[in-house]
């Protein structure tokens, strides 16, 4: 009977014991995960309130070349009235010194936007979805034409169907 004592008082103390070291494991893992958590914080942040921002230069206004004005037929069906379009365009670039890099291949834009165009129907510039689609086209061929420079966008600023 005294051993059975002693057994249950050496079971006594080892609960209490082991739910000691439990929160103990459990509060040390807490703190971990509430450092980690600080520390990320402050470095995403930059540190101790010290802010580091780079003055950015002002972005460089983007530079225009003029298209000579364009006016072609649109491609009809038979007994149809014939419908012309006339566009003025220009071309919108990011830097001054591709204006003079693109001037000398002007002729070769305007042969391949005319060729382009004199296959549209009336049909095809209906609505701003078929303007934009044109945009989009124009400005596929003439950055074909200009290689290696870029033109961002072909600009309308005229477009008359008639």
């Amino acid at each position: 009977m005294a051993d059975e004592d002693k057994a249950e008082g050496g079971e006594g103390e080892a609960a209490p014991k082991k739910g000691k070291l439990k929160l103990i494991i459990a509060a040390v893992g807490f703190l971990a995960i509430l450092g980690g958590g600080a520390g990320w914080f402050f470095f995403m942040r930059g540190g101790h309130g010290e802010e580091h921002h780079a003055e950015a230069p002002p972005p460089k206004p983007p530079s225009f070349v003029e298209v000579p004005d364009m006016l072609v037929n649109l491609v009809g069906g038979p007994g149809e009235r014939v419908q012309y379009l006339k566009l003025k365009l220009v071309l919108e670039v990011k830097e001054e010194k591709q204006v003079e890099a693109i001037k000398p291949a002007l002729p070769r834009v305007t042969d391949l936007f005319q060729t382009y165009m004199r296959e549209l129907r009336p049909s095809d510039l209906n609505g701003s979805a078929g303007l934009f689609r044109l945009k989009e086209e124009l400005t596929k061929r003439v950055n074909s034409a200009v290689a290696p420079n870029q033109v961002s966008a072909v600009l309308f600023k005229e477009v008359v169907i008639q």
